[in-house]
């Protein structure tokens, strides 16, 4: 029997000449029938496929390092926009603007359809 010679095994299975890696790798997700039938109609409705479906909603959903980036980046085009270098505890400690209108705005719904009735 003859050994293979001594060498450093590749870092990933796309360095290896006889694999055709495509970027896209499958898995199984564990659910309920209930979960896994409503998926599945979920992406019947859509015209899209089960796994096209999970895509899609796990793009939806941003992680908190994605968050992070989001609002790092934002805060940078607030500075340059209003040409002020504020920090981020300035930020943090800045009223809620479009959180007051939302509510301002949610109040105001509220009492027209109040005096509606």
């Amino acid at each position: 029997m003859q050994r293979c010679p001594a060498a450093p095994l590749p870092r990933c299975l796309a360095e290896l000449p006889w694999v055709a890696y495509s970027g896209a790798m499958t898995t199984t997700i564990q659910v309920s029938r209930e979960v896994r039938d409503h998926l599945a109609e979920l992406a019947k409705e859509r015209g899209m496929s089960l796994g096209q479906l999970v895509q899609a909603l796990a793009a939806e959903q941003p992680t908190a390092a994605q968050r992070a980036e989001r609002l790092a980046a934002d805060r940078e085009v607030a500075r340059r926009l209003i040409g002020i270098d504020l920090s981020d505890e300035e930020f943090d400690q800045a009223p809620d603007v479009l959180g007051n209108i939302y509510r301002m705005a949610a109040e105001k719904a509220r009492a027209a359809r109040g005096s509606a009735a």
